[in-house]
């Protein structure tokens, strides 16, 4: 997805006006309920193919474990590709005071799915902390500068997840004879 660098172009102001009103708070409270659905019934409609909030951002459909119900749990989240391979996600939660579900679910099993352009692709996931986690924070800013509006919102820190490819686990596709 091509992002504004340099002199303000055509897609500019429209980056701009959607990261002013994602910074609201009326915006922290609708968002999480009018977002993700939308997100995932576009999603499964176009076969996987169309993310809306990819328009603005870079996304991924996350197919975690439930923390606690051991079921697969679908999550629409923006993300910053990373050179190489691999995502960070940033648990924001549109600057509420909670962290989100999908948070919860990778520190219980790390091992998920994320659907990257259309591509199923196992990965697992780790929290990052310290400095490496500075980096990744930078890093998210400079893609979307709001997530700094939404930690100054809350008292937590809000976590940061690097995600790694991994390789598809055999076993679970061997076949008995």
């Amino acid at each position: 997805m091509a992002r504004t660098t340099g002199s303000p172009g055509p897609r500019a102001l429209p980056v701009r006006l959607v990261q002013k009103v994602s910074s609201t708070r009326l915006f922290a409270r609708l968002a999480p309920r009018v977002i993700p659905p939308l997100d995932r019934g576009v999603h499964r409609l176009s076969g996987g193919r169309v993310l809306l909030s990819a328009r603005m951002l870079p996304g991924v459909i996350l197919t975690s474990t439930g923390a606690r119900s051991g079921l697969p749990r679908r999550t629409p989240l923006a993300c910053v590709p990373q050179e190489g391979g691999g995502w960070l996600l940033i648990g924001s939660n549109f600057g509420r005071p909670a962290h989100p579900a999908w948070t919860r679910n990778l520190l219980a099993h790390p091992d998920a799915t994320v659907d990257w352009q259309g591509r199923d692709i196992p990965v697992t996931a780790r929290l990052l902390t310290g400095a490496e986690r500075a980096a990744a924070w930078r890093a998210a800013l400079a893609l979307w500068p709001p997530y700094a509006v939404y930690q100054s919102r809350v008292e937590r820190e809000i976590r940061v997840f690097r995600l790694t490819r991994r390789e598809p686990d055999r076993a679970a596709g061997a076949r008995e004879p």
